[in-house]
């Protein structure tokens, strides 16, 4: 037995779909099984820098855990 999928509702505005999404299950639209990956190689991660105060101990063991995930 299929189950049946109900149609995804067309959005006036980014926070509608948003809002839509948090309070939805997604199964219930998507087929999950017939899924494919998507790549998109010419997204560029958005940095923002900001300026904290730190002790410098934390600081030495942030860099210490960030070096161990290859984060910059």
């Amino acid at each position: 037995m299929k189950n049946k999928r109900m149609p995804i509702p067309e959005f006036g505005s980014e926070t509608e779909e948003q809002a839509f999404w948090s309070a939805q299950d997604s199964t219930n639209y998507v087929d999950w099984q017939k899924a494919e990956k998507a790549l998109f190689p010419n997204l560029k991660p958005s940095l923002k820098t900001i300026s904290l105060r730190l002790p410098e101990p934390m600081l030495n063991r942030l860099k210490v855990l960030a070096n161990e995930r290859d984060v910059p």
